[in-house]
């Protein structure tokens, strides 16, 4: 940690993901970012050197050739390289950030677990569906006995790059076993659609869940916490339906986009971010803490 008591930041991956990422991380007044990593030299990558970020186009291996460590990297690149970058990057001893489905370090919904970040070298931000929905269905499953549920995540072509096109299958798995792992409910079906509508569909992730005794009250006052809890890291989170029919609840959940760079339909990108930000500034918390009672 450096003197200012900001932590030094690196983003790994110059898609649409890793440049937002970069705008959000330099108006955040704990991280500090040092390095924005492509492979290639990119037009985002130019662009980002025009607004002073610095920049390397070496990759993974700029990360490992810098003259300084990093306190926490975000990788931001595909889930089939993720487990090869954590390797090259553990003797740093940086906290790395996963914005992959790559299921590799320990899953971190912040407005579950975020207690758990502390712990983990490795943290996986799930999927941006997955950051919409967890949270929910958590709090439906700690209060109700749930049988099954079904997650469909529609999201607008336009917001969703390369990488995230070659990892669909990841996606959808990464979804379903961090709904598995955070509710307990084994019967689970996740879906994406990438809608090429005009104009483009705002990100929503809709809910069907069935179990037993499920009121329209209890499932309602649960969801409002939940979502009121998501919002203070994701302004852009709105609940747009939430009913309950028989043993059948049905929660419809919409993410609007607040950043600089992106569109206001790229709900899927700003909800990943926003909670790979917030992971990075709860450990930066505990680490500010952890050296102010060591020099007491």
């Amino acid at each position: 940690m450096q003197a200012t008591g900001r932590l030094s930041v690196s983003v790994l991956g110059a898609g649409l993901i890793g440049m937002d990422l970069a705008t959000k991380i330099m108006r955040s007044d704990c991280l500090d970012l040092r390095l924005v990593a492509g492979r290639h030299d990119a037009a985002e990558l130019r662009r980002a050197a025009r607004r002073g970020m610095p920049v390397a186009t070496g990759g993974i291996q700029s990360l490992v050739d810098a003259e300084e460590d990093f306190d926490v990297v975000f990788d931001a690149t595909n889930a089939s390289f993720h487990a090869e970058h954590a390797e090259k990057l553990a003797a740093s001893g940086a906290m790395i950030v996963d914005l992959t489905p790559s299921r590799v370090g320990q899953m971190i919904v912040p407005g579950v677990n975020r207690e758990d970040i502390g712990s983990h070298r490795d943290i996986s931000m799930v999927t941006c569906g997955g950051q919409a929905c967890v949270p929910i269905l958590h709090a439906i499953a700690r209060a109700h006995e749930i049988d099954c549920v079904e997650v469909v995540t529609t999201a607008a072509t336009l917001s969703v790059g390369r990488a995230s096109r070659l990892n669909l299958d990841e996606y959808v798995q990464t979804t379903q076993d961090a709904i598995r792992w955070f509710t307990g409910v084994e019967d689970v079906k996740a879906l994406v659609n990438i809608s090429p509508a005009r104009p483009a569909a705002t990100f929503r992730v809709a809910m069907y869940l069935r179990g037993r005794d499920l009121t329209t009250d209890s499932v309602r006052a649960l969801v409002t916490r939940a979502a009121d809890e998501i919002r203070t890291y994701v302004k852009g989170f709105g609940v747009s339906v939430c009913t309950v029919n028989d043993s059948t609840a049905f929660v419809s959940v919409e993410v609007t986009s607040s950043g600089e760079r992106l569109p206001h339909y790229a709900g899927n990108l700003d909800i990943i971010n926003s909670a790979a930000i917030q992971a990075a500034e709860c450990y930066a918390a505990g680490r500010l803490a952890l050296a102010g009672r060591e020099t007491a």
